[in-house]
C-alpha cells in the first residue's frame, strides 16, 4: 500500500487534542486525609420507592462549587441508582449530608444495599468546569421502610 501523506486538517485537529489532553489536571481523588466523606449505616425507603441516605463530610478548601453525591444499588449487584446530590461547604468543619432520590427503572425496597458518595467540585480550569474529587466511600446499608 503507497504512502498517503495526512492532510493537514486532520494533523492539525489531532495535534491540537493532544495538547488540551495534556493540559487537562489529572481527575483524581485527593489524598488529603483531612478530607473525607462517610455512609451512614442505615437509609430508609418509602413506600413509592423514594430512598434516603446520609453521612458527613468534610472539605478544607474549594474554588468552585461542590457537592455530595450519592447512589444506591442491591448488595448483591454492581447496578448503582442516583440518589440526589447535596451542595456541600469545604470550611474545613464536618457536616451532615442528605440525600432522597427515587431510583428508576428498578425500585429498590428494603433490606440490605450498597450506598456509594462522592465529594466532588466543579473546579474552574480556563472556561471549563473540571471535576475533582475530594473524597469517596462506599458502604454496605440497612434501608428499613419510612
Amino acid at each position: 500500500m503507497p504512502f498517503r501523506p495526512v492532510p493537514r486538517r486532520v494533523l492539525t485537529t489531532a495535534v491540537g487534542a493532544a495538547l488540551l489532553l495534556l493540559a487537562a489536571p489529572a481527575v483524581t481523588a485527593t489524598a488529603d486525609p483531612s478530607e473525607s466523606v462517610t455512609v451512614d449505616p442505615v437509609g430508609r425507603v418509602a413506600a413509592d420507592g423514594t430512598v434516603t441516605v446520609t453521612g458527613t463530610y468534610r472539605c478544607v478548601s474549594s474554588s468552585g462549587p461542590v457537592f455530595v453525591s450519592s447512589s444506591v444499588g442491591r448488595k448483591d449487584s454492581t447496578t448503582r441508582y442516583g440518589v440526589g446530590g447535596a451542595r456541600a461547604v469545604c470550611d474545613g468543619a464536618v457536616h451532615r449530608w442528605v440525600n432522597t432520590g427515587r431510583p428508576a427503572p428498578d425500585p429498590i425496597g428494603p433490606g440490605a444495599a450498597r450506598v456509594e458518595a462522592t465529594l466532588m467540585e466543579l473546579r474552574p480550569v480556563g472556561v471549563l468546569p473540571l471535576p475533582y474529587f475530594h473524597a469517596a466511600d462506599a458502604a454496605d446499608v440497612t434501608l428499613t421502610t419510612s
